[in-house]
């Protein structure tokens, strides 16, 4: 096959129009500029907005493809709730200070904490998610996957102030509903009982009631379950059925002893 034809066949394969990977990048840049704004006490808001309002523009044109959506009245209503955001923000950054005895400031939290980064960027996706403009806060939240190891559909619905402690490795699904200061620890996945794309419009997974805490590597799966206020669930669990408020679960490792043989 000679160059133009390898050319030629390349670009018959190309078959999705919208696809643009300039979005991606533009939407991390995005994303930076935001956070930058809202905690940065260098980085000045009243200019940053009209960036940032360009630069919505731009994201618009490059995903909003039914023309019958009005993207454009996105903008105004969205930069109205940045100050709401940015109230819960600062109570989950104090969640995180009095959760965690490592922690030396609140500074030290904004700037060093990945919990709180997938949190910070959840909450900026999330209210762009409720708006039916789902492309960008996916990509947003999925920039915050790749920097932290966190991982937080748009589509969660999640209380005031969350914590999460360490990070790497957390998985909550698009249907799942956390309430109020609850805490959470690496490794732990809130997601379905299992994959199957009827169940796009169903809730898949669990809801976590007010003051739970939920122990490295736990998972807990499926829309109809419910963690009842005020439980533990220990590190290891794995879950499957709704438990009452004021529970304890843990997992209890099997231990067996080895027998040395006779010499």
């Amino acid at each position: 096959m000679d160059h133009q034809s390898i050319i030629t066949s390349i670009n018959r394969h190309k078959k999705q129009p919208n696809l643009r990977f300039r979005l991606k990048r533009d939407t991390e840049t995005f994303t930076n500029l935001l956070f930058y704004t809202l905690f940065d006490i260098e980085t000045p808001v009243s200019g940053n907005l009209e960036i940032l309002e360009q630069q919505f523009d731009n994201l618009v044109d490059l995903a909003c493809w039914e023309s019958e959506k009005p993207c454009k009245k996105i903008w105004e209503n969205y930069v109205a709730k940045l100050p709401t955001i940015l109230e819960s923000l600062n109570l989950d950054a104090e969640a995180t200070v009095n959760c965690d005895p490592a922690s030396l400031s609140i500074e030290e939290v904004y700037m060093a904490y990945p919990g709180f980064y997938a949190i910070a960027i959840y909450r900026l996706a999330h209210e762009l998610y409720q708006t039916g403009f789902p492309l960008v806060p996916r990509l947003m939240t999925e920039y915050a996957h790749r920097q932290t190891g966190v991982d937080i559909n748009p589509g969660a619905q999640i209380g005031k102030s969350f914590h999460i402690d360490h990070g790497t490795g957390v998985v909550i699904g698009e249907t799942a509903i956390i309430k109020n200061d609850v805490k959470i620890y690496q490794g732990v996945t809130l997601g379905g009982l299992y994959v199957a794309k009827h169940l796009q419009k169903t809730k898949r997974h669990p809801t976590i009631e007010d003051n739970v805490t939920i122990y490295a590597n736990a998972t807990i799966l499926g829309g109809e379950t419910v963690i009842g206020a005020n439980s533990v669930i220990g590190g290891n669990a794995w879950l499957t059925a709704s438990v009452p408020p004021h529970s304890t679960v843990f997992h209890t490792p099997e231990i067996k002893i080895k027998t040395l043989p006779n010499v």
